[in-house]
């Protein structure tokens, strides 16, 4: 069953097309990649998913419905949420606190209830901290602050989680763990989007991937024949070894 669907998603910033009649669609249970040089729109389409940008043309279904002019909370609500690219911890609060936060009612106004601490330990579980649930983000590594990162989206139980570079500065035993880790979120019934630039352990996670050029969809399949199509090499993959 059709979980995402992107039909003609077009993003234009003034005369920059950064996301140019793109299509694609993501079904329940996949682990998805979209790759592609830096600038080609990974970043936007996701900004685009989330509401955090406007769309200029197309549309964004999720589950059936119409999510295309959703405001960011309300794409949270409806099951989607996304770890974005720079790490954003609240200093003040340990892991267990910053994730909580996540569990509020959605709300300014909301400061009270959330998640007892039996499942804010469970969600840290999910990516190895709840060992470290009462040290503060700066006593973290930067794995476990990525983790940490994971953690906060997956408390807000989605459907659907993007992830935007997860193994950026990780090394090869700890994209290893993570790898497991998102695996596991698809045993427990979630489908995933992950960009990431080391494409030797997004090749071994996904089951399909979408290459982006220049804003729009240049291949779309299976890691074996993304890595062996020609225009994928030149446009991106030439001297990377995979």
């Amino acid at each position: 069953m059709t979980l995402l669907e992107i039909e003609g998603l077009t993003k234009r910033f003034g005369g920059l097309t950064a996301v140019d009649d793109l299509s694609f669609a993501v079904d329940e249970g996949e682990i998805v990649g979209l790759i592609g040089p830096n600038g080609s729109g990974k970043t936007t389409v996701f900004n685009c998913i989330m509401g955090v940008h406007g769309v200029t043309d197309g549309t964004v279904r999720f589950d059936g419905t119409d999510v295309t002019d959703h405001k960011t909370h309300e794409v949270v609500n409806a099951g989607i949420a996304r770890v974005s690219q720079e790490s954003n911890p609240i200093d003040l609060y340990p892991v267990g606190g910053n994730i909580k936060l996540f569990t509020l009612p959605n709300s300014i106004f909301s400061f009270r209830g959330g998640a007892e601490d039996m499942e804010i330990v469970w969600y840290a579980s999910r990516v190895g901290l709840e060992d470290r649930i009462w040290d503060y983000p700066d006593e973290l590594p930067h794995a476990d602050v990525r983790r940490l990162e994971i953690a906060k989206a997956l408390a807000t139980e989605p459907d659907l989680l993007l992830l935007d570079e997860p193994f950026a500065g990780m090394n090869r035993q700890e994209i290893g763990e993570l790898s497991e880790q998102i695996e596991g979120f698809r045993e427990d019934g979630m489908t995933l989007i992950v960009v990431d630039h080391n494409m030797s352990g997004l090749m071994q996670l996904v089951d399909r991937t979408v290459v982006l050029h220049n804003g729009e969809k240049l291949a779309e399949g299976v890691p074996e024949a993304i890595v062996e199509n020609e225009d994928v090499q030149r446009a991106y993959l030439a001297g990377e070894g995979i």
